[in-house]
């Protein structure tokens, strides 16, 4: 009896698999014509807005389905017939009729007589297991129709059971999980996975970038084995890393219900698909799946000399600190990314002086081929006369978002030729390194191009010739951050020489401390406590923050502790004053400071109670929810009360990324013999010197020389102005995020946001004898400006929202020391001027003939200024 049980049990079982297999997709009825409703709606709007207000449009329309043929062999081998009817064009959300574009127009005014026709020519899909394994269309068909077709077919694609598979739809070859419950499937697209072809780039660093989630879901209801109801449903959302409040999302829904089952026509009968196919029309031909990549052509754009005629008052040298100088740069940017290197030329060859320098910031931040190939031609760096241009060309090169091979090799080419302005040689390679860093962070490391700069870069460090200017090659270093060249930074490091030592270590301080190993930490202590060779303070006091920042050991920090007393007065203070501000903002090392200071040999009254005036000093200048920035303001003096060192920083941050958005450091050297006083230890023998050094949003600038020998400084000191020297003015393009994407309804979808930076960065240093007082001015003259365009563009409709931000600041840093008598008395100061802050959205319909709707809304707002005092 159990055996029988079990054999029965057996049979059963073997009889439900083969039932449960037998159909794995959908199976049409023979003779039977399904009459469905289908609609396909798109929405564009802030990222955080409800539907109800948003741009788009509904397109509806009959679709009629029948079964032509059944393989003999497979009854899950089908071929369908789908055919879209009645088709209707509406505004997504209702709207008064004077404010909408549809207003008294036909659909087929609309969408175009012949685009129509296409539209409505009937599709046929080979269904094997549920899967289109065929797309049978007309070839001649416009792409635009293809891919709507493609849109509606892809929703027939569905398995009946649960798990995850890789299929191919208009989106791509993508990962899809199904869930199966009784009648009920959903399919959960991993749109991150889809293969299909993409154009666009994104910002180099994360907090400069755009944010990107993309959902896409679909629930199939099934009734008597075939499809009762799909509702699809895709999101992209898009936000600005560095304020999420700005985004934009474009939503993406398709419906298909079905209306009515009817009498059809009957099968086609046939051994094969392909001459069924050529029996019901031999036009048809089979197609990709896949979306093909179109875009529809602007017929009523102005030309790239147009627009430039248009902005070009608001681009003079005296207008760049407004924002609509940077807004004007990006729509200039935008347009020159579509020209040719003819239209680009003949716009630089004819501009006027004033304006070329800001010409070449956009020509080299659209970064095509075509601009390069223009800008490239129209430098001569044989001609020292146009050095200006030149170097606003290589910092634009710097800042690029998205360097391309082609333009490090064409700088390699260049810095190997004649070039008559040897600074401009060293602003040269400098960006060199900064190229390097960022085409390796995008794992190009290999590129034939890296290749050949690394080997350029470090060949002259390891072998250097009695002319060859070591400094600029550390600097490039400093901007390519190799693992492999930090050997050769510890050996400059130990140098005898102080400028090169000192350029050295700041390459290092810049390295992630995760490379920073154990032989970079012994090399530190060695120049902090001079065991082997005297070095200047700079240096000491810069391999001491390298200590502290890299996850230093109790015994490292016990012996900085104990240094304290034991230095030069103002090195003395400004030691103290580090360990205090690491104290202060709980940075990474504060625990072990504190652990430490336990012991009272490192921590005692005499230690800690030495006379000076050097400072050291950090604090916040935002805190958000979404990014935070820091200022670090240190000053470090020489014994006589001449400033040595001034330093600046400033770092945005988030819970994932840095960014070190800038640093002003301003030094100098022997200047004692000014004012007969005694030079310091290992500081007796050195020329008379003063300069500025930069790093602007991650990129080491080339450092800017006040004056250099005692002639000099006497010649400017007699001459001086007082006006502060230039390091950096011109437009910088911050963000870059461009990306096109098909949306499963077949419409082609863009996102853009662009950030421009209009800047000018100065600095100066004076020092009067008279009233035995030396004062350094630090200022930054700043306005942004943001914009966000996500567009949706169906052919016979585009609709989208722009979101934009613009703001105008001022900063500037003081310092100020009178040393007639001991200490000095000492003045740090901050100021930052009240801001006005504006931000935009405006949403948009347009037909091919004009026709468009807008709705925009602002809002103004002034950020309160500030005064810091120390």
């Amino acid at each position: 009896m159990i055996v029988l049980t079990v054999l029965f049990l057996c049979i059963i079982s073997t009889y439900s698999a083969s039932v449960k297999g037998h159909t794995t997709g959908p199976s049409l009825s023979n003779d039977r014509l399904y009459r469905f409703a289908y609609t396909a709606e798109v929405y564009v709007d802030r990222a955080k807005a409800s539907l109800q207000k948003s741009a788009g449009y509904r397109f509806s329309a009959g679709v009629d389905v029948n079964l032509l043929w059944r393989n003999p062999e497979n009854d899950d081998d089908q071929l369908i017939k789908v055919m879209i009817r009645n088709v209707q064009v509406e505004n997504v959300n209702e709207r008064p009729s004077d404010k909408s574009i549809f207003k008294g127009k036909s659909t087929e005014k609309i969408i175009g007589k012949e685009y129509l026709e296409a539209l409505q020519r009937p599709m046929v899909l080979e269904l094997a297991r549920g899967k289109v394994q065929n797309f049978y269309s007309y070839e001649n068909e416009p792409g635009f129709t293809q891919n709507l077709k493609r849109g509606l077919a892809s929703l027939f694609q569905l398995q009946m059971h649960s798990g995850s598979v890789r299929e191919v739809d208009i989106s791509g070859k993508c990962n899809v999980t199904y869930q199966v419950r009784q009648d009920q499937v959903t399919k959960i697209k991993a749109l991150d996975t889809c293969e299909i072809e993409k154009t666009g780039f994104t910002s180099h660093n994360q907090i400069l970038d755009v944010n990107t989630k993309a959902t896409s879901a679909t629930i199939y209801v099934l009734e008597d084995s075939f499809i009762k109801s799909i509702k699809a449903e895709e999101n992209y959302v898009f936000l600005l890393n560095s304020r999420r409040k700005t985004g934009a999302k474009i939503v993406s829904k398709q419906k298909l219900e079905l209306q009515s089952v009817e009498a059809g026509p009957g099968l086609i009968a046939g051994k094969h698909v392909a001459g069924v196919i050529k029996t019901l029309d031999s036009s048809y031909v089979s197609m990709p799946l896949v979306a093909e990549t179109v875009k529809s052509e602007c017929k009523k754009c102005p030309s790239l000399s147009e627009h430039w005629k248009s902005i070009k008052e608001h681009m003079h040298p005296e207008k760049l600190s407004k924002a609509e100088a940077a807004r004007s740069f990006l729509s200039f940017i935008q347009n020159i990314r579509k020209a040719t290197k003819e239209e680009i030329l003949q716009i630089i060859k004819t501009e006027n002086k004033e304006l070329l320098p800001q010409i070449v910031d956009a020509i080299t931040s659209a970064q095509t081929p075509a601009s390069l190939e223009a800008i490239l031609e129209f430098l001569d760096f044989k001609d020292a006369s146009t050095s200006v241009l030149q170097e606003r060309f290589l910092y634009a090169c710097g800042f690029a978002s998205h360097p391309s091979e082609m333009l490090l090799r064409s700088l390699t080419s260049k810095f190997k030729g004649d070039i008559a302005n040897e600074e401009i040689r060293e602003t040269l390679v400098i960006v060199m390194g900064e190229l390097i860093r960022k085409l390796c962070d995008r794992e190009g490391c290999k590129l034939p191009a890296v290749v050949e700069a690394k080997k350029l870069i470090l060949g002259r460090l390891e072998k250097p010739k009695k002319d060859d200017n070591v400094r600029m090659y550390l600097l490039a270093l400093k901007n390519a951050l190799l693992p492999e060249a930090i050997p050769l930074l510890l050996k400059y490091a130990e140098s005898d020489e102080g400028h090169i030592s000192n350029a050295a270590v700041t390459a290092l301080q810049r390295y992630d401390p995760s490379f920073l190993t154990n032989e970079v930490k012994k090399t530190m202590n060695r120049i902090y406590h001079q065991n082997r060779k005297v070095h200047e303070k700079t240096v000491r006091t810069t391999a001491a923050a390298i200590i502290l920042n890299s996850n230093p050991s109790y015994m490292e920090v016990k012996n900085i502790l104990l240094s304290i007393g034991e230095l030069p007065l103002e090195m003395n203070k400004y030691m103290l004053s580090i360990i205090q501000d690491i104290l202060q903002l709980e940075k990474p090392s504060s625990k072990t400071v504190r652990k430490v200071l336990k012991d009272m040999r490192a921590h005692n009254y005499e230690r800690f109670s030495k006379p000076g005036s050097s400072s050291a000093y950090s604090g916040y200048i935002t805190r958000g929810p979404d990014i935070s920035s820091t200022y670090g303001l240190d000053i470090l003096y020489s014994g006589s009360g001449i400033l040595r060192r001034s330093n600046l920083n400033i770092h945005v941050f988030d819970r994932n990324a840095q960014l070190h958005a800038g640093q002003v450091v301003i030094e100098a050297q022997g200047l004692e013999s000014i004012i007969a006083a005694t030079p310091d230890e290992g500081e007796e023998n050195l020329d008379s010197f003063a300069g500025m050094s930069a790093i602007l949003f991650d990129v080491q600038l080339r450092p800017v020389t006040f004056f250099q020998g005692y002639g000099d400084l006497m010649s400017k000191m007699l001459s001086a102005t007082g006006d502060p020297i230039s390091v950096v003015k011109g437009l910088i393009l911050l963000t870059d995020y461009s990306q096109e994407f098909q949306l499963q309804s077949g419409p082609r979808a863009s996102a853009d946001f662009q950030g421009g930076l209009a800047i000018d960065i100065s600095g100066g240093m004076e020092f009067s004898l008279w009233y035995r007082e030396s004062k350094t001015n630090v200022k930054n003259r700043i306005a942004m400006f943001v914009a966000g365009n996500a567009e949706v563009d169906s052919f016979f409709l585009k609709t989208g929202m722009e979101t934009t931000l613009e703001i105008e600041t001022a900063l500037d840093f003081i310092s100020t020391v009178q040393f007639s008598q001991y200490p000095f008395l000492v003045c740090m100061q901050m100021d930052r001027v009240g801001s006005p802050f504006r931000h935009s959205v405006t949403k948009y319909e347009s037909l091919p003939s004009g026709r468009r709707y807008t709705a925009r809304r602002g809002k103004a707002e002034m950020l309160e200024g500030f005064q810091h005092c120390i």
